[in-house]
């Protein structure tokens, strides 16, 4: 079996590379347009490593793309593998529609929130929590693609309210999704906390649809996720998504209670 590099060899062999080049971080900053700093905290682990950094090195130091593969081998690992189908589905989507009671969807998180849920689950060692934000942060890039797929995003108001990290990561956090929702492709809207109980907070779920019309949804339990395709399930789960779009504020009214809800943070 394969061993698979971890963040901190990545991180300690860009350093080795510069330093074979006979480069300083200052030497090198100039070359792949970073700052100096930058290439500090790359390789001190401050900051969280980029494909753009990445690639921009392989290209300056001629490694044949050694380092950028380096990091999508760690991504293709970071998460667990029952993800890893609903992860294909999710890249080759048209369309999603996600509702959330309780936290910000990975495609919309920050790097700061991200790292935070991260930590306050059980048995992960600091390296796996750093391959997973980087995981979770490279399934974003779906959205920012030539095409990407329209995504609507159903939220429980509790989600904007429940501290993850601390006060200035929900800030970040509140005016990220408020941008993100300005994007013609992304749709967020807000379920208020003075709606009475509606069935939507029996949990949260995903709902996809492929180019071929072909339709997946996406549940998550306390152990692990799976991936829905029967028929039925599909109705059942189409009915209860009518149900919490019922429930949600308009897309004005909902950019406006974030707003307000980020403010709260500062």
């Amino acid at each position: 079996m394969t061993d698979i590099p971890t963040l901190g060899f990545l991180r300690d062999q860009l350093r080795r590379a510069r330093q074979l080049h006979g480069l300083t971080q200052e030497e090198l900053s100039k070359l792949i347009n970073y700052s100096a700093s930058s290439v500090s905290a790359m390789e001190t682990g401050q900051n969280q490593l980029s494909a753009d950094y990445l690639a921009r090195f392989d290209k300056v130091l001629e490694t044949g793309g050694l380092f950028i593969g380096m990091l999508g081998l760690i991504r293709l690992h970071a998460e667990p593998d029952w993800f890893r189908p609903w992860g294909e589905i999710e890249r080759e989507a048209v369309a999603l529609r996600w509702y959330d009671p309780a936290v910000i969807p990975g495609l919309l998180q920050t790097e700061a929130y991200a790292r935070a849920m991260l930590r306050a689950g059980p048995f992960l060692t600091d390296d796996e929590i750093e391959k997973r934000v980087l995981a979770r942060l490279a399934r974003q890039e779906v959205l920012a693609r030539d095409e990407p797929p329209q995504l609507v995003v159903v939220l429980d108001e509790q989600a904007l309210r429940r501290q993850v990290g601390d006060r200035a990561t929900m800030r970040e956090q509140l005016e990220h999704l408020r941008s993100m929702a300005d994007r013609p492709n992304v749709q967020v809207r807000i379920v208020p906390a003075e709606t009475p109980w509606y069935i939507g907070l029996n949990g949260p779920f995903v709902l996809a649809r492929l180019a071929d019309g072909t339709e997946v949804a996406h549940l998550d339990n306390q152990l692990r996720g799976h991936t829905v395709d029967s028929p039925n399930d599909l109705a059942a789960l189409g009915r209860q998504w009518e149900t919490v779009a019922g429930e949600a504020l308009p897309r004005r009214q909902s950019a406006r209670l974030i707003e307000e809800v980020a403010k709260s943070w500062t």
